[in-house]
């Protein structure tokens, strides 16, 4: 892997650079202090929410730029560069077929406050690893944020019992698996792949000026759109397939094992 003309490094969050336990590494905040003074950008390009996002990288929050979402929110310190709504009258045909999946629950994801109904209650503690800030709402019918990402959950597998009901949909907005009790419904602009280029456009770069990281079917996008694009061992097979390299596991430095290289080069 061509190291030499990386300046911006782009990487998943949840199976990337986050381990097991939700933590990011001690040595990661280290190797962005150098990344930073090579000027090096770093982006968190997740299906988190915003809050979520700033909350695991709270160290380096006003050196970031976050893809959360998705894809569905770009923003640079407290500037929005980029924001793709869901369609209201499309919010609500999903809403009504996601209630017909037994044993999903939809979570409402405006830009910064998710809003979860009653029936989410009993997975509350699992829901807020992932979303920091949230209102629990009786009725969705009370909502009158915009919404910019519909995530389903599912106990067991989202892949297996959530995807296959909602697939009918991917001609209208994206229906993306984005974890193991994940399927995340954003409009068919919104991924991370138009989030990444966008913000390319921003500090002037090329595909070629940036290193991806990824685990998961929402990162496809963005690991396509550069040749330095990196699968962590435990990625999707699908992700394997797309990116260009791999690495070592979440759990065994594969993000940190990458940037060392980069920073030799």
């Amino acid at each position: 892997m061509d190291l030499s003309q990386v300046k911006i490094v782009v990487s998943d969050m949840d199976g990337t650079l986050l381990n097991s336990n939700h933590e990011v590494s001690k040595r990661f905040f280290e190797l962005h202090a150098e990344l930073k003074k090579r000027g090096i950008q770093f982006v968190a390009a997740s299906g988190r929410q915003y809050h979520s996002i700033l909350d695991k990288l709270s160290q380096i929050k006003d050196d970031l730029v976050v893809i959360a979402e998705n894809g569905a929110l770009v923003k640079k310190q407290e500037k929005e560069l980029l924001v793709t709504p869901l369609k209201q009258d499309l919010q609500n045909e999903l809403l009504q077929k996601i209630d017909k999946i037994e044993g999903a629950h939809a979570m409402l994801c405006g830009k910064y406050t998710s809003y979860f109904d009653g029936k989410s209650v009993p997975f509350l503690e699992q829901l807020k690893e992932y979303y920091s800030n949230y209102e629990i709402h009786e009725s969705y019918e009370q909502i009158t944020d915009e919404i910019v990402k519909i995530a389903v959950y599912h106990p067991v597998s989202a892949e297996e019992y959530i995807f296959p009901a909602l697939i009918q949909y991917s001609n209208q907005l994206k229906v993306k698996v984005s974890g193991q009790n994940w399927v995340d419904l954003n409009h068919s602009r919104a991924n991370k792949g138009y989030a990444l280029q966008h913000v390319l456009n921003h500090f002037k770069l090329k595909p070629e000026n940036a290193l991806v990281f990824g685990d998961y079917n929402n990162d496809l996008e963005m690991l396509a759109l550069t040749k330095n694009s990196v699968a962590m061992k435990n990625a999707h097979p699908r992700v394997i397939e797309v990116a260009n390299y791999t690495t070592t596991s979440n759990d065994d430095f594969g993000v940190e094992k990458v940037l060392e290289k980069l920073l030799q080069s």
